[in-house]
């Protein structure tokens, strides 16, 4: 409970996305993008888990292009129609056919209209030819001769229905199947519509079995589901599929199913189910708030899509297929051709096939297999909700950043295995887009809290470090602020002192403001290089930098990152020379000088000015071999005590010094290259330089004046080369002297 109450902030941060989703839920405050976002979801659900299998039971006659190029355009005469039937229903003995199609308007195409006009006007007088015209008539009336073809078969047509300011109307409307006092007083959302196009009287009697083929398009203008019923004149109708399944299976009554009270829908006032009854039996078919049903969509649709067969009707027209090829099947009549606009977009395809819309559900109503938005979606959302956000809510801020992710991911994955298993094994739809965003916002809120909580501590620790440490080094201090800190401690570190050669000339010939200018460039060029090797800024003294590796992160290789740094920073110089040259600016020398020992590092200085340095005997060293780099006619002098660490490079050694204020003689080291880079020309300079420190020390100077010699022609403008040679020629001038160690004596710092 301390924990808790410590990261209070913290969780009411991470419970606002919960507080929102929840009122997006409930409805209090609906978002657009989580709608949109759940119909994206289920449509890659129902792509994920769709059979893919084809329905042999059910054939779609399809008016297409072929069949429009030869038997004319549409809409065809009745006859041709006609035809169709007879050829269904006698030579193919189907066991149900549908019409996904209206016929809202008499067919005259067969001039019978005109011929009695004709008799009644024109002709009246012709002997003979009224009566002939009588005689002809059964024939030559082609609506008639379509319901004659219709009569006492099972066929169900089709018709929509429309909304309009005048609720226009066309054609005869099939009896409803329910009426409102069937719903005892309920307020449910049935889709509505005030007008409709239905067939003509002779054809709609002839086949009184008919439903409306609208369906429900989403607001991202998608079919995703079909209204089993729709009100018109406080009376309700069934759609296509679901009276072709009710001819199917013996038509059964239609009645409302109520919700059973429990939790979750508990004040629902909408309907569960419609309920078919024939005699006992009884089948429920869910449906949501809208009296629809999802569209169980098989696959991708289409003449090549795989999940039922299309024939063309054409083909049939001119009686190509044999006899009984389509016996017992159930057979829905529609087109696929564009110019009769019945494509529809569906979760499949943007140009999906509006009668294969039907006959999916009429294969989801023969296997019991619709998925269904529940009434109880809304209370199962909230539930989630309220046991995945409060989980995160009070877990997230006790975690670390990797635990609080796995958490999350666990969260996440409970959430939408727990969707999918209510999706594949109950065919339930819930929500899903409120939970997901809400995981995902509250974690990115939590971690985002968390990086700035983490920003102070690193705020804090620049402000101690941040002028002498490079920022990567602060990175992995805040890490584990507690264990930095500026008390003073001694360590073993390596030290550097790294002075500007020439600087005091230059200020004689540049003014001020351009001397500051080329100093700064100069600095610049060269902290970077310490920086990017983790060493420390100490400070700058002048025209000479201060700076030490090991502290305040500890480094194992603080010798090596030294050496490494100064070699960087001599070749940094030598460019900057290149560069002056090109501009006629003086150029300038390096001088630096490395050693490694134990120093005592921390935050020193009066209440007026601190600042986070290293002091010590080691630290003196440093500076005496820095100002010893000029003696020796080389960029970098080192100690034996840093060489000795950094094993990377070649060496060579030149002097045993004894600096002012050390009575004991120190071997100081020149870095010729990292060890893999040396070249074969540089090894034998090395073995002939170090025969020759061999016989200086043995005072054995007529073999140091050979070796010397061979020295300076293996490189001429060496200093050091210059340097020994006068030592030599100055030394061979002494007695042997038994009692001299070799090294040589500086008195001045």
């Amino acid at each position: 409970m301390g924990a808790l109450a410590r990261h209070w902030t913290r969780i009411a941060v991470t419970l606002i996305p919960l507080l929102i989703a929840l009122l997006h839920a409930s409805g209090a405050l609906p978002l657009a993008a989580l709608d949109r976002l759940d119909n994206v979801l289920y449509d890659a659900r129902l792509r994920a888990t769709m059979p893919r299998t084809m329905d042999e039971r059910i054939v779609i006659v399809d008016i297409d292009e072929k069949s429009l190029a030869e038997v004319g355009r549409w809409p065809w005469g009745r006859n041709r129609m006609a035809e169709l039937t007879d050829e269904l229903f006698d030579r193919q003995q189907v066991a149900l056919a549908g019409f996904d199609v209206v016929f809202a308007e008499p067919d005259d195409s067969s001039g019978l209209k005109r011929l009695r006009a004709l008799a009644q006007g024109e002709l009246k007088d012709a002997p003979g030819f009224a009566g002939r015209i009588d005689q002809l008539a059964g024939s030559l009336d082609y609506d008639a001769v379509f319901a004659r073809s219709l009569q006492k078969k099972p066929a169900v047509l089709g018709y929509y229905f429309s909304s309009d300011r005048g609720g226009g109307t066309s054609g005869v409307l099939t009896e409803p199947v329910m009426k409102r006092e069937d719903l005892r007083g309920r307020p449910i959302r049935f889709t509505a519509w005030n007008g409709y196009g239905s067939n003509i009287e002779p054809i709609a009697k002839a086949a009184p079995m008919a439903g409306f083929f609208n369906p429900i398009i989403d607001v991202d203008g998608v079919v995703r589901a079909v209204p089993l019923l729709a009100e018109y004149g406080d009376q309700y109708y069934e759609s296509l599929s679901l009276a072709m399944f009710r001819m199917l299976v013996g038509l059964p009554t239609v009645e409302p199913g109520f919700p059973r009270d429990r939790f979750l829908g508990r004040g629902y006032q909408g309907l569960e189910s419609v309920v078919l009854r024939l005699g006992q039996k009884t089948m429920g078919i869910p449906v949501d708030d809208r009296v629809s049903a999802l569209v169980p969509f098989r696959g991708p649709g289409g003449v090549s899509g795989g999940s039922f067969r299309y024939v063309s009707a054409g083909d049939l027209v001119a009686r190509r297929l044999p006899p009984g090829s389509l016996k017992g099947k159930i057979v829905l009549v529609g087109t696929t051709a564009p110019g009769l606009q019945d494509l529809r977009s569906t979760p499949m395809s943007e140009t999906y096939p509006g009668v294969e819309t039907h006959a999916n559900m009429i294969s989801g109503l023969l296997d019991n297999r619709l998925a269904v938005r529940p009434d109880y979606a809304i209370g199962y959302d909230v539930v989630v909700l309220l046991l995945a956000g409060l989980v995160l809510a009070f877990a997230l801020p006790l975690l670390t950043a990797p635990k609080a992710v796995a958490v999350s991911l666990g969260v996440l994955a409970a959430v939408v295995g727990l969707n999918l298993w209510l999706f594949l094994g109950a065919g339930l739809v819930m929500p899903l887009a409120a939970a997901l965003s809400m995981v995902l916002t509250a974690f990115a809120l939590n971690m985002s809290y968390g990086y700035f909580i983490e920003s102070r501590s690193k705020r804090e620790l620049a402000n101690l470090f941040g002028t002498y440490v490079p920022p990567e080094l602060v990175d992995e201090m805040v890490k584990d602020p507690d264990s930095y800190s500026m008390t003073a401690t001694n360590k073993e570190l390596t030290v550097m002192f790294c002075d500007m050669r020439g600087f005091t000339k230059m200020s004689e010939k540049m003014e001020p403001v351009q001397l500051q200018e080329l100093l700064n460039a100069v600095f610049n060029r060269l902290t970077d290089i310490i920086r990017d090797n983790r060493g420390t800024i100490d400070k700058y003294m002048g025209d000479c930098v201060m700076a030490f590796w090991g502290a305040p992160v500890e480094t194992s290789e603080h010798a090596h990152l030294a050496v490494k740094s100064s070699m960087e920073m001599a070749d940094a110089v030598r460019k900057i020379n290149e560069e002056h040259r090109e501009k006629g600016l003086p150029e300038i020398g390096v001088g630096i000088g490395l050693n490694t020992g134990m120093m005592c590092v921390g935050d020193m200085g009066s209440q007026v000015r601190r600042s986070y340095t290293v002091i010590g005997d080691a630290v003196n060293l440093g500076s005496r071999l820095e100002g010893l780099s000029k003696a020796y006619g080389v960029d970098i002098v080192v100690s034996e005590s840093t060489r000795q660490l950094a094993k990377d490079f070649a060496w060579q050694e030149l002097d045993r010094v004894r600096v002012k204020g050390k009575e004991q003689a120190v071997a100081i080291f020149w870095p010729v290259a990292p060890a893999d880079r040396l070249e074969k020309p540089q090894q034998d300079e090395l073995k002939t330089w170090a025969a020759l420190l061999k016989a200086y020390r043995a005072q054995d100077w007529d073999n140091c004046e050979v070796l010397l010699l061979n020295l300076q022609r293996m490189n001429p403008k060496k200093f050091l080369y210059e340097l020994y040679n006068e030592r030599v020629a100055s030394m061979k001038l002494l007695p042997f002297d038994p009692a001299w160690d070799g090294a040589t004596n500086f008195e001045t710092k």
